[in-house]
């Protein structure tokens, strides 16, 4: 091969391989990153417990269960579904209710509920603020918050409030009057021994 063709071969083949050179340091690298890319965080949204859509019942719906639950004339069995939650013990524990209340002289009693809302502890009970009123006048009138549940269409005592009620008459329930003390009889009075024979008797 003549010299000068070789030389032009080499020439052309040094500045291809520059010019690949400047190519690679002209194009930046993409490292591989160390750190995913992470999603950004969401925030749990918030639930609030919307009121119920249902009207709130009128004061006469929970007055009527009321009347029923303080009504001598009505079987404790058969005011079970008036009080949530009701126990086989409950009639037994109604039957000392209502004696409760005619021993104090409360029967018959009546009531009248105002304020009736939504309960903000168990949305779909209400609570009602109750003016009761005794056979014992103006001295027998007190006031009262309840709270009511559905039932079956209808409301009933919770058993909280049901609760409280009973055991406010358990603690007016008057304690039994003791019986009279019988008064012990006299001690017999001393008997005299008789004089012995021979010796007279002492003047009287």
């Amino acid at each position: 091969m003549p010299r000068h063709l070789s030389l032009t071969l080499s020439t052309a083949a040094a500045a291809a391989v520059i010019g690949l050179a400047a190519c690679s340091h002209s194009q930046p690298k993409v490292l591989p990153s160390s750190n995913p890319a992470t999603a950004p965080a969401t925030s749990t949204p918030l639930i609030v417990t919307a009121p119920p859509t249902a009207p709130l019942p009128v004061p006469e719906a929970l007055v009527g269960v009321l009347n029923r639950l303080v009504d001598p004339s009505i079987p404790a069995g058969n005011k079970v579904n008036l009080i949530e939650g009701a126990t086989p013990e409950t009639p037994a524990t109604l039957d000392k209710f209502i004696n409760a209340l005619r021993d104090n002289g409360y029967l018959p009693m009546s009531f009248v509920a105002n304020n009736i809302a939504w309960s903000d502890k168990n949305p779909a009970n209400v609570v009602a603020t109750v003016t009761v009123n005794t056979a014992k006048g103006n001295n027998g009138a007190f006031t009262f918050p309840m709270e009511f549940a559905p039932f079956e269409g209808g409301w009933q005592l919770s058993r909280h409030t049901a609760e409280m009620l009973l055991a406010l008459s358990n603690s007016q329930t008057p304690a039994p009057s003791p019986s009279p003390t019988v008064p012990l009889p006299p001690p017999p009075e001393p008997v005299q021994p008789p004089p012995p024979s021979g010796t007279p008797a002492p003047p009287s």
